[in-house]
């Protein structure tokens, strides 16, 4: 065989299901083993469980760590094997084809009875059963995991997503109360719900909160990082995770490419260690930069009054000494959804009027609507107004850069705007307006806008960490890098994170 010939690891060449149930790559799987206490794989009496297996790798290499360290404590490697493939690690696979994957990747077969399992078991699952598990149907959604009927209710020749692990009260019945060392898995991400425009919702935070009711000692598990911050129907789940002071490190990715290639899933990725031996306020959390070690940085998980997480260690340290300042968030003056009583779909729109409506329904970018129409803050109509689209990108979607304020404008009296924009300042004065204009096109502004987007929809809650400016002067990131302290490290890196806006 020629030297130069290559011989790939199978799991790290399979192509994904889809964006939302993606395999992990072995070397992946592989850090996430390396934050364990390895002397777990040491102990024969250790319990691993993947609760959502797919290629099965999670399952290979926790077999293979188990074989090399307790190769002291049983010498014979039949005997090794056979112990650790009944008595160690169990899955519980997503789909019947991944049961059969998964088997393939431990067993070596996708029969565990069969004559070419590494370990022979009575029945041909072994350790990684899959079982068909319909939805429970209560007002049109499954009552355990929100899929819609209609979406879901269908025949028996298609899948029904209907995960095991999460479709019980008591997820301690599946193994007769067994009790798990470690629960490590990449749950399935969403389901599609039926709505507009191929709307979905979240399920990998049932995995995480099922697989805590069984209180393993060590919960690591891969995540879309939506969570930190916002995320359809994830507050309570946000509560929980940023509450627990077992929660003791996050590797965070910024772009899920970085950790799955080819894969996008705005908002990024990333996995996390639960510890119920780790009683702490703090969190250990290292964001991804390529071909660079791990910088881990211990800081307080929920901090200066807000109820979401600041994933990034630098803009934390930002932060910091913006709030430092003690000033208003310009939040306090951004206006909350539907400024002037107009939805994005309004189409009840006059030949002729006095007042213009800016609208997105419109290919000039704006029709006419008559003062009686408007149903909120009227009182603007003979002011100047700055406002921006309601859409955005999320940071990965835009390389990182993300946040360039497209569709910012200034309006002008005797006009409004429907909810498809954001009105951010409100004067008399034109002047004012321009002035904080100027303000919103600064990196500073941005940067600071970008810590809140996890998804393509801008609100007044964007500009929760933006402190409110003294408007009767416009402003350049010069002098807000001065007037905040700002390192040249800290200038360097918000320069190298958002681009420059004309």
């Amino acid at each position: 065989m020629s030297k130069f010939s290559y011989n790939p690891d199978v799991l790290s060449c399979l192509a994904n299901l889809s964006n939302d149930e993606v395999f992990t790559p072995p070397q992946l799987a592989n850090q996430m083993l390396d934050m364990l206490p390895q002397e777990l794989f040491s102990s024969p009496d250790t319990k691993f469980l993947d609760p959502c297996t797919k290629s099965g790798v999670f399952l290979r290499e926790i077999a293979k760590r188990l074989i090399d360290g307790l190769a002291d404590k049983i010498p014979d490697l039949q005997k090794r094997i056979d112990h650790i493939m009944h008595h160690q690690i169990y899955g519980i696979a997503i789909t019947r084809l991944t049961s059969l994957m998964s088997r393939r990747s431990l067993y070596c077969s996708k029969d565990a009875s069969g004559k070419y399992s590494l370990s022979h078991f009575d029945d041909a699952d072994g350790n990684i059963h899959f079982d068909e598990i319909l939805h429970t149907w209560q007002n049109g959604k499954c009552r355990y995991c929100g899929a819609s009927q209609e979406v879901y209710d269908r025949g028996d020749d298609l899948e029904t997503h209907a995960y095991e692990f999460i479709h019980t009260d008591n997820p301690n019945e599946l193994y007769n109360n067994m009790t798990f060392d470690v629960i490590i898995g990449n749950p399935p991400y969403q389901l599609g719900d039926g709505g507009n425009n191929a709307s979905a919702t979240p399920i990998y935070n049932l995995f995480v909160t099922q697989a805590r009711k069984l209180n393993p000692l060590h919960l690591i598990m891969i995540v879309p990082s939506r969570w930190y911050c916002g995320g359809r129907g994830l507050d309570e789940f946000r509560n929980m995770m940023l509450e627990d002071e077992s929660l003791q490190y996050i590797y965070d990715y910024k772009k899920s490419a970085d950790c799955f290639p080819g894969i996008r899933n705005g908002g990024g990725i990333c996995y996390f260690l639960r510890n119920v031996h780790y009683k702490s306020a703090l969190v250990n959390i290292a964001n991804h930069v390529e071909g660079e070690k791990a910088n881990w940085v211990q800081r307080k998980k929920l901090d200066f009054g807000l109820n979401f997480f600041i994933r990034d260690n630098k803009v934390y340290e930002i932060v910091k000494k913006v709030k430092k300042q003690k000033e208003s968030s310009l939040s306090d003056i951004v206006y909350s959804q539907k400024p002037y009583g107009f939805r994005t779909n309004f189409t009840d729109f006059v030949d002729t009027g006095t007042i213009k409506l800016y609208t997105k329904k419109s290919k000039r970018g704006y029709e006419y609507v008559t003062e009686e129409q408007i149903s909120k803050n009227k009182s603007d109509l003979r002011k100047w107004k700055l406002v921006t689209s309601r859409s955005t990108s999320v940071p990965e979607e835009d390389n990182g850069q993300v946040l360039r304020m497209s569709q910012t404008f200034i309006v002008e009296p005797m006009a409004v705007v429907t909810e498809s924009y954001i009105v951010i300042c409100v004067s008399d004065n034109k002047e004012i307006v321009e002035n904080c204009y100027s303000y919103l096109k600064t990196r500073f502004f941005r940067l600071l806008c970008q810590i809140t987007i996890v998804s393509p929809d801008v609100s007044q809650r964007t500009f929760t960490l933006v402190p409110l400016q003294d408007f009767s002067k416009p402003w350049t990131d010069e002098e807000l890098y001065k007037k905040y302290g700002l390192t040249d490290e800290e200038i360097q890196f918000i320069e190298s994170m958002i681009r420059p806006m004309e």
